[in-house]
């Protein structure tokens, strides 16, 4: 393998390879570095000699890395991220800023956060606006690399599964993540509702009449494959995408459903309801801040994560 000459070796060879590592995607990496594809292509060539190694093929729409490249990236990637730190500190004043953040989550992790939120903003950085979306996926990794937001709340289990296996395999994720709070799911029906009078057995829950909820509108969710495991079904009468037309639903009908259980105290609804628990095992709800790594360093983006975390931690202080 041919050793490169430190003394000669352009640094910014690097910092072209750590982003389309990040990106995947020549093209992409030429507009986040403000440079022309030719310029990335060169830069890479240049990079190759010096490491005598592919480094980066060709695959599809995009790219794939070699092994050298997988085993140098993680030291890259952080030096050069320790180096901007060092250079460049923080030019955003949140005082000052007018800048507008676009964050996805679903419409009961909203309840949650955004008061917090529109509390700090008006604290902190009364220019600045967030725009939510719904959140239509529990994999949104192609939308913030796309650019079609800065940040993803909610729970992305096979997300952060890969994102672990990726880390443990020395290899460093396109994406980071921080967790903001856990909870459970519980059955969710109205007041005096049949299945209240008595202990909510597996056969009498699946013997009534549900209600889903599924944020992409599949027919099979997280329920139905714990159902299944245990080789039951269950009749679902309503599929929404809202947790909160859900519970309104829910309150006015004999359909029941699954909620977390700590969405129901901020529905306004909650008198309305009796909730038990789940007559078999279903994962705890784990809620994620979820970003592109290539957004890590960017000082506004940093008070964005801090807010949200802070958001985060009021709502649930008082239930600790």
């Amino acid at each position: 393998m041919k050793s490169p000459n430190f003394r000669t070796l352009d640094l910014n060879l690097l910092r072209v390879f750590d982003q389309v590592m990040a990106e995947r995607n020549l093209t992409r990496a030429a507009s986040s570095l403000a440079m022309t594809q030719p310029a990335v292509s060169n830069a890479l060539n240049r990079l190759r000699d010096a490491l005598g190694d592919k480094l980066l093929v060709r695959s599809g729409y995009g790219v794939e890395p070699t092994p050298k490249a997988l085993a140098v990236w993680p030291a890259i990637a952080d030096a050069l991220r320790q180096i901007e730190s060092s250079l460049s500190p923080g030019d955003f004043v949140p005082a000052h800023a007018n800048t507008t953040f676009v964050l996805a989550m679903a419409d009961a992790t909203a309840a949650e956060l955004m008061p917090g939120l529109v509390e700090i903003i008006d604290r902190e950085a009364p220019g600045v606006s967030m725009r939510v979306l719904p959140l239509s996926t529990r994999d949104p990794r192609r939308l913030l690399d796309d650019g079609e937001m800065d940040l993803a709340v909610g729970f992305f289990p096979a997300v952060l599964a890969e994102l672990t296996g990726h880390e443990q395999a020395g290899r460093l994720p396109a994406f980071d993540h921080q967790r903001l709070f856990g909870g459970e799911y519980v059955c969710v029906m109205r007041k005096g509702h049949p299945l209240a009078r008595s202990p909510l057995t597996i056969k009498r829950y699946c013997e009534a009449r549900h209600l889903r909820v599924s944020f992409t509108g599949r027919p099979f969710g997280f329920v139905d494959e714990a159902l299944a495991s245990l080789g039951r079904q269950r009749r679902v009468v309503l599929t929404v995408n809202q947790f909160f037309t859900a519970g309104r639903v829910v309150a006015t009908s004999d359909l029941v459903t699954v909620l977390p259980r700590h969405f129901v105290d901020v529905t306004g609804m909650e008198h309305e309801f009796t909730l038990r628990e789940l007559p078999f095992d279903l994962p705890p709800v784990l809620v994620h801040s979820l970003w592109h790594r290539r957004q890590s360093q960017r000082s506004d983006h940093a008070w964005l994560r801090t807010a949200v975390a802070e958001s985060a931690r009021k709502a649930f202080a008082h239930r600790d």
